[in-house]
């Protein structure tokens, strides 16, 4: 399991407890374990990031180096893929014996720093990403342990730890680095190795941030979260990545220490954030220039950032805060974003990615070249890899770890977070859940074995589902409503009872708060836990995603191949004006009256620009919408 706390309200289950046997999730999980782990290593070999570590070994880094500063983290994550997907052994193996010679005997290991020619070790904490790099590394070294065993990519991951605490520990360098990551690796190694040593070294790291031990960037100390110490702030803010990642970390050393004041800050963090900075896809980040959370309600669907790193990290904060507290609304926006943005990065074959993840594409954009690096946020339909191409081995160990999100376990019986065709068993307790989510809204639970004394499964039932109506059908057939939360049943169960939710997926029009002014006067489309958009090969000939009108007295009705269509009378198509001034009087003509009435079809957001260069939106602007109203009815 990637995340094992000592204590909490929830215990997290391991991918040796659950497995996802089918559905949707299964053929993306497929599709990562024999197509994009090739795919990105290949990719590493032929851009010489793999290479770096064959080059610092004999003597030739200084100038054959290739790939920006934190190039080596992203082969960690590779392995950190390998190691939870199974099958790719051999490759792990070979990988470590290629990075091992490259460690220095004190443990120190980085292809950019500390050779010859190169800067010295630790002398740009802010930009060097150094320690960034041993997060993913100790990472990648506790994946083997939990999921293989012990091996050698194990022990350079601590040989590394080790040099870390030498020289940041208590009498060591007073600073941290300018991309968190390390902490929440850190303390991960102390719950494997039982050494507490890594834990407090990960609080050190944790108390020392925001105290300005890092100079002031062009972005502003907010950038690397170093502006203000993390029990003082009140919201994520700054780079998106290294703020989710450093609460990630927070949350971690909160749950080891028992430190309960500092988790209440983090899950402070979380609410405001999830309340006034984060898209309807559960994407982070609206800044392009610097990767970061704008201020409130700054959310403009077509300069979304979105970063998929951003969605990674949101939802192993989330998975923290869960098993932390047990609350269901983490797994709500943990389902939200695997579903919007994490799906929505690899294309279907899993050889191409979204770096970001824009709610609005009024280009069609230019199909990346198939040999070359793109640039990371230019590149307007998925790209084969990036010069940046930290999202590709990020969703590739997401997905293989996947399984270990589905379900946890308490003293009081199993808990079901998120849906899929499973296999769950721990203990005394065996169960199978089959379900067609998130297509339909059927989850069954077939209980395959169980002690003889009562227990309580427990199934979250999602936020979405407020407005509708859920029902939980008991074993006796008994049914009830199942408000958005957690429905359970306590009881004496006995082999083959089945318990069945029934969640209401159907399309929704869903409404922004006025406050969000990008997307003032415009709906989206919902259904269940997926967010649908307009995509102009759909469209009638002639017509694109900017001329879109609808009406919401129209509900948005299911349509084939898992596509929702909306009536012809409920959508107008503007003709476009070419008048040489954009602005008019109120009581002006605005211009050409609405061309053409017709239907439109939405797909799922997540499958947008599989079929070629296309324009895109997720907000659908209403008919006759007044300013600072969404209601033109």
């Amino acid at each position: 399991m990637p995340v094992a706390p000592g204590r909490g309200r929830l215990r997290p289950l391991g991918l040796d407890e659950v497995r996802i046997t089918g559905g949707f999730w299964a053929r993306r999980r497929h599709t990562n374990a024999t197509a994009t782990l090739d795919h990105c290593h290949d990719w590493m070999e032929r851009v010489g990031w793999i290479g770096n570590f064959r080059a610092a070994v004999e003597g030739r880094i200084r100038h054959d180096r290739r790939g920006r500063e934190f190039a080596d983290s992203d082969v960690y994550k590779l392995l950190e893929a390998m190691a939870w997907s199974g099958g790719h052994d051999t490759e792990l193996a070979a990988l470590a014996e290629t990075i091992a010679p490259a460690q220095e005997p004190d443990g120190y290991l980085n292809t950019a720093f500390g050779r010859p020619g190169q800067q010295h070790r630790y002398s740009d904490l802010e930009w060097g990403h150094e320690l960034y790099c041993y997060g993913h590394l100790i990472q990648a070294g506790v994946a083997q342990s939990r999921a293989r065993g012990e091996g050698e990519l194990a022990k350079i991951a601590r040989r590394a730890a080790d040099q870390v605490c030498a020289a940041f520990g208590p009498d060591g360098i007073e600073g941290v680095c300018g991309h968190p990551e390390i902490e929440t690796a850190l303390v991960e190694l102390a719950r494997t190795t039982g050494e507490q040593r890594y834990l407090d070294q990960a609080a050190l790291f944790v108390e020392r941030r925001g105290r300005h031990t890092l100079a002031d960037p062009e972005f502003g100390r907010a950038y690397y979260q170093d502006d203000l110490p993390v029990r003082e702030a009140t919201v994520l803010r700054g780079h998106a990545v290294r703020a989710l990642y450093l609460a990630a970390g927070a949350v971690d050393v909160a749950v080891e220490t028992g430190d309960d004041d500092l988790l209440a800050a983090v899950a402070r963090q979380w609410e405001a954030t999830v309340a006034r900075r984060t898209y309807l896809t559960g994407g982070m980040g609206s800044h392009h220039r610097d990767e970061a959370f704008g201020d409130d309600f700054v959310l403009p669907p077509d300069r979304a950032y979105s970063e998929t790193c951003a969605a990674v990290a949101s939802v192993m904060l989330s998975w923290r805060l869960l098993l932390a507290t047990g609350d269901p609304r983490y797994a709500d926006l943990a389902e939200r974003t695997l579903f919007n943005v994490v799906a929505t990065s690899p294309s279907e074959d899993g050889r191409a990615f979204f770096y970001a993840n824009t709610l609005h594409r009024r280009r069609r954009g230019a199909v990346p070249p198939a040999d070359a690096e793109s640039p990371r946020a230019e590149s307007s339909l998925r790209a084969p890899w990036f010069a940046v191409s930290c999202c590709p081995t990020n969703v590739a160990r997401t997905l293989a770890l996947l399984p270990a999100y589905l379900a946890t376990a308490d003293d009081h019986g199993i808990q079901l977070h998120q849906y899929a065709d499973a296999e769950i068993a721990t203990g005394g307790l065996a169960l199978s859940v089959r379900t067609d989510y998130p297509h339909g809204g059927s989850v069954t639970v077939r209980v395959e074995r169980t002690p003889d004394h009562p227990w309580t499964l427990s199934l979250r039932v999602p936020d979405w589902t407020r407005g509708s109506t859920a029902r939980l059908t008991a074993p006796d057939g008994s049914c009830r409503t199942a408000p958005p939360g957690t429905a359970a049943v306590t009881q004496v169960f006995r082999p083959g009872d089945e318990i069945r939710l029934d969640l209401p997926v159907r399309p929704r029009w869903t409404a922004p708060d006025p406050r969000v002014d990008a997307v003032r006067g415009a709906l989206a489309v919902e259904r269940g836990p997926l967010v649908y958009c307009a995509e102009s090969v759909d469209l009638p000939d002639g017509h694109d995603v900017d001329a879109i009108r609808t009406d919401p007295s129209t509900a948005p009705q299911d349509g084939p191949d898992d596509t929702v269509v909306v009536d012809g009378d409920a959508i107008a198509y503007d003709a476009q004006s070419d008048a040489p001034w954009p602005y008019r009087p109120l009581d002006a003509p605005a211009g050409p009256p609405a061309a053409e009435r017709a239907g439109i079809v939405l797909v799922p957001y997540h499958s947008w620009a599989n079929r070629g260069p296309s324009t895109m939106r997720v907000w659908l602007p209403t008919r006759g919408a007044r300013p600072g109203s969404t209601d033109d009815r």
